[in-house]
């Protein structure tokens, strides 16, 4: 392909706490439908932090082989699923000319901790001949390529709460370097147990608002204690608009542009001021040859914790409320983690996927439980209808200063 072929979106698939499903979940999403509640999958009474975002409609004997399912964590249980959907058109490549991207922030997490406390209080010392394969952070996508048959590049990427972002970043880079025909990008985590809530509950970055489960994530609001746990995966095909054409593909949108960097300044706390995150969009939007005026949308990373919504704040005031039409307020920006909670390496595809929708729909969807903003930028509080989108950009930021920015836009064939 040129430097100037355009990289379109020609299958989605989504596994989230308010719906298993693309159509379930933006349904919903734009509904105002929140999914946080009391765990329910493990006994939490002695925890801190007693609420999650858990997938509750979710049947991996709909999407996965019994055999598979005995075998496989959650996380790779969401991503086959999602990545199932995402094909469900068909395959757009065979063989080696189809490529896969996995991202996911803690991989099989679950299963370490689960299985270290069986073994602690077992008379009987013994872990199953499947535990490494249950666990290893690459063994979703092999998952995958198995049953499909993908047997093109296949990485794995973790990058904390950007995984999904930078999934989708590689998957261009590996359509640019023509080393595929498409490529299958997915996000899947599911985080949801004690050791895993132990520490952020320490750290204090989880809401602890119990008695409230769905007020309990409140992103760029005042207000804001904390992020709320969540799971899910999400899924996307890319490929080349030739390639897309010549099978007469479904397009979905274009994607238009991405970017990764790194704030180089804390472990678990983001650059206060934004620099490095508003660099990052606009690398995006440099990528995209677009300006920040055309940007109609923004789904924020927004997770509910102040320091790191002011930061992420601070960063778009820089990029689109410095000149230009957009000067005062910016685009429409939405918080969506206070419905579906903090999904991790599933949240970059996802969000992206909200975009997409966002275009197609005309539809944008609410910042649950927002009522004393942090800024004067234009959040979206409550659904929107009839809007006019054109370009929407997902940001997802994670620990250790990650950074990543894509955008999308309304294909034009």
């Amino acid at each position: 392909m040129t430097s100037k072929e355009k990289i379109v979106v020609t299958g989605m698939g989504a596994v989230t706490p308010i719906g298993t499903g693309v159509e379930n979940y933006w349904t919903n999403l734009i509904n105002g439908e929140c999914g946080i509640d009391m765990i329910r999958r493990f006994d939490a009474a002695d925890l801190a932090v007693r609420i999650a975002a858990e997938v509750t409609d979710f049947k991996a004997e709909e999407f996965l082989p019994a055999k598979l399912i005995r075998e496989t964590d959650a996380f790779t249980q969401f991503a086959f699923a999602a990545a199932s959907e995402a094909l469900s058109d068909g395959m757009p490549a065979s063989g080696d000319r189809m490529g896969i991207v996995m991202g996911t922030a803690m991989s099989g997490i679950d299963t370490i901790a689960a299985t270290q406390e069986i073994l602690t209080n077992a008379v009987h010392k013994n872990v199953g001949p499947r535990f490494v394969p249950r666990i290893l952070g690459n063994i979703a996508a092999a998952q995958i390529a198995i049953h499909y048959g993908i047997t093109g590049p296949s990485y794995t990427l973790s990058t904390a709460c950007a995984s999904g972002g930078d999934a989708i970043s590689e998957g261009a880079m590996l359509l640019r370097a023509e080393e595929t025909e498409a490529v299958l990008v997915v996000g899947a985590d599911s985080t949801l147990c004690p050791l895993v809530i132990y520490s952020l509950a320490n750290a204090r970055a989880l809401s602890r608002d119990n008695d409230d489960p769905r007020g309990a994530c409140r992103p760029f609001d005042r207000s804001a204690g904390g992020f709320v746990m969540g799971e899910g995966g999400g899924a996307l095909i890319l490929e080349t608009e030739s390639h897309a054409k010549a099978r007469n593909a479904r397009i979905y949108g274009e994607l238009a542009g991405w970017a990764n960097n790194n704030d180089a300044w804390h472990v678990t706390s983001p650059e206060k001021e934004g620099r490095y995150a508003a660099l990052c969009m606009k690398k995006a939007l440099d990528r995209a040859g677009i300006t920040p005026d055309e940007v109609d949308y923004v789904n924020a990373h927004g997770t509910g914790s102040l320091k790191s919504d002011e930061a992420e704040t601070a960063a778009m005031e820089k990029v689109f409320m410095s000149g230009g039409k957009n000067t005062g307020k910016g685009p429409a920006v939405s918080g969506t983690k206070a419905a579906t909670g903090h999904m991790m390496g599933a949240c970059g595809i996802t969000d992206v996927i909200s975009c997409i929708k966002a275009i197609e729909s005309g539809i944008l969807p609410p910042t649950l439980n927002l009522k004393d903003p942090i800024s004067e930028m234009d959040f979206v509080r409550e659904k929107r209808e009839g809007v006019k989108i054109d370009t929407a950009m997902s940001n997802a930021f994670g620990f250790g200063g990650q950074n990543a920015s894509i955008i999308v836009r309304r294909y034009k064939g």
